[in-house]
């Protein structure tokens, strides 16, 4: 009898274990990055249930900010965890994961002959940029073509993605003839292109990105299993991969 407690007891622990779920809100920058190491995480704990939700990193902190079940966030700047933060939303301070970089990009142009300063030159229709109010790359991306000083001439061929992500689909489909969008999503292999033009960071501020824990994690132990996991080589070898580093 008591080794069919003890078997019905681990029985339980099991099945409590391998129904875990943990749902992520992620910028669309990491699309690719976080899908692989999902993916690879799944490898050791293949019962593991995690869903990822990719968006705007302002519109989620609202969006978290009003209740939304996410467990883990990932933004595209640290600000905007460090509010959930300051607001008594997350269970400790917000972690730096990676520093974001802005390219020129299309599939239509060299963009690797480009610079910012040659856009207003150039034959264009549509320029593709994520929206600069609640998109931490589109802010950048704006900074960046005030500071090269050819903001006035490009704003009225100016169109703009709901995040980066669409952004880079824009661009991709035809709707806009080059664009500035995140490199992790330019070197990913179906959206590379015969190049991309790196945009110096001195032209805008720091992509400083990082992830937190969420109050409705308190009680969820895969979401700390999975924090430990972002330690690791193999996940941060997926980062590099996508050129996100803290370099």
């Amino acid at each position: 009898m008591r080794f069919l407690l003890l078997g019905l007891c681990l029985l339980g622990y099991t099945q409590v274990f391998a129904g875990e779920r943990l749902t992520i809100a992620a910028a669309s920058d990491l699309r690719y990055a976080l899908d692989d190491i999902v993916a690879e995480y799944r490898q050791q704990e293949p019962d593991a249930r995690i869903d990822v939700v990719y968006g705007s990193s302002g519109k989620m902190t609202s969006q978290i900010t009003h209740g939304a079940p996410y467990d883990l966030f990932f933004s595209a700047d640290i600000r905007y965890p460090q509010q959930l933060f300051e607001a008594g939303l997350t269970t400790s301070e917000p972690v730096p994961y990676a520093r974001g970089r802005i390219v020129l990009w299309s599939t239509r142009l060299d963009a690797a002959e480009l610079t910012l300063e040659d856009l207003p030159e150039l034959d264009l229709q549509r320029i593709a940029i994520a929206q600069p109010s609640h998109a931490p790359y589109g802010a950048r991306a704006k900074e960046a073509l005030i500071s090269a000083g050819v903001w006035d001439a490009v704003k009225p061929k100016l169109v703009y993605g709901e995040n980066i992500a669409h952004t880079a689909q824009m661009v991709q489909s035809g709707a806009a003839d080059i664009g500035i969008i995140a490199l992790s999503l330019a070197l990913f292999p179906e959206l590379a292109t015969d190049g991309h033009y790196l945009i110096p960071e001195e032209g805008h501020q720091p992509l400083i990105q990082g992830y937190v824990t969420t109050q409705k994690a308190v009680d969820k132990p895969l979401a700390d299993r999975f924090r430990r996991y972002l330690q690791t080589q193999a996940a941060h070898g997926i980062l590099d991969k996508y050129g996100f580093t803290l370099e």
